[in-house]
């Protein structure tokens, strides 16, 4: 398919049906960890015949794990053991927990096996985590572009997320099929190619970038100078973020930017055309820094480093609590309160 004047391979859901899925992954599929997004995973490849076993500590994860129809002793087991058993193992640990469990995973990463993961982060920065994949297996990568509860509300509607799949190691020579049937079975609707590398810059970038860390920061910047200039905390609140996840970004996404332009008022559409290129020109400095320290690994080393702290959720309790604590997102909590779903 063509993408602004690129051409580019997209696969999609019908190029493998469950019964082609069932062909490639005859065998066990041992998840590893069962977060929101090995959750969804899972879930949508056992609703496609795939034969999955789920890998936990014993604790609130694996109650939730039985409560979703795993079994003990059948699809429900320790991670080694569930490792032992695996002929794809997927990977799902958080990145940090990864780098931890890698010399007990290891040894059941045997010749033969393939090797899952949903993100490159692991594989890429294989220097600062540790995380080795050894010869003669096949290292695949599937990565949906949303949370899993978003891969998963998708699947169940028939749609499906996009994804993106990488081979970072061919062992079998049949890696690249195994990439792309892998994302279809864990619910992707479309999926697109990459590299690990690619995938793993792309995705620190937009989660530090546009998709939070810039957004949270524009939010207050905005929000902070209406309410110094004497807006009301709805008001402030309303221009600055109500009106944008509510009513503006969904048609961005639904349309383009350039549908947007046209279709408000020309007041609104003068000032954003003219604004814009000061926004691009003040920002694009910080998205530069932000990608030369991900791609040099010392935004990766950073992260690890902090989320190995053994005071980490304590550390990261009272980060959120600021925000949860504050005017603007006080003042949110009452503006979605008077949404009229919530009447």
């Amino acid at each position: 398919m063509n993408f602004g004047g690129t051409e580019e391979k997209v696969i999609e859901r019908s190029d493998y049906p469950p019964s082609k899925l069932k062909e490639i992954f005859p065998g066990k599929m041992a998840l590893l960890g069962y977060g929101t997004q090995g959750r969804g995973q899972a879930l949508n490849m056992r609703d496609q015949g795939l034969d999955v076993i789920i890998g936990l500590r014993k604790g609130r994860t694996w109650e939730l794990a039985k409560e979703d129809g795993w079994v003990e002793g059948e699809s429900l087991f320790e991670i080694t053991e569930a490792a032992d058993k695996g002929d794809v193992i997927m990977y799902m640990l958080s990145d940090a927990g990864q780098s931890m469990m890698w010399p007990t995973i290891k040894p059941y990463v045997t010749k033969g096996k393939t090797l899952y993961f949903s993100h490159g982060f692991s594989a890429v920065y294989k220097e600062l985590t540790g995380v080795v994949p050894p010869e003669g297996v096949d290292v695949i990568l599937a990565a949906p572009k949303g949370s899993g509860t978003t891969v998963r509300r998708l699947f169940l509607e028939g749609r499906g997320i996009n994804a993106s799949c990488a081979v970072f190691q061919d062992a079998s020579g049949s890696a690249e099929e195994k990439c792309e049937a892998i994302a279809i079975a864990v619910g992707a609707g479309y999926v697109y190619k990459t590299t690990f590398e690619k995938e793993v810059h792309s995705d620190l970038t937009g989660e530090r970038g546009v998709l939070m860390g810039a957004i949270a920061g524009m939010f207050k910047a905005q929000y902070d100078v209406l309410r110094a200039n004497g807006h009301s905390p709805s008001e402030a609140f309303n221009e600055t973020v109500e009106e944008a996840t509510q009513s503006l970004y969904p048609l961005i996404g639904e349309n383009g930017m350039d549908w947007m332009f046209a279709n408000c008022s020309t007041t609104a559409q003068r000032g954003a055309l003219d604004w814009a290129p000061k926004f691009e020109v003040a920002t694009k400095p910080v998205f530069e820094e932000l990608y030369a320290a991900v791609v040099d690994g010392s935004e990766t080393k950073r992260s690890l480093d902090k989320n190995s702290q053994p005071d980490y959720h304590e550390s990261l309790q009272k980060e959120l609590k600021e925000y949860q604590d504050s005017e603007m997102w006080k003042a949110g909590v009452t503006v979605r309160s008077l949404r009229p779903e919530n009447q």
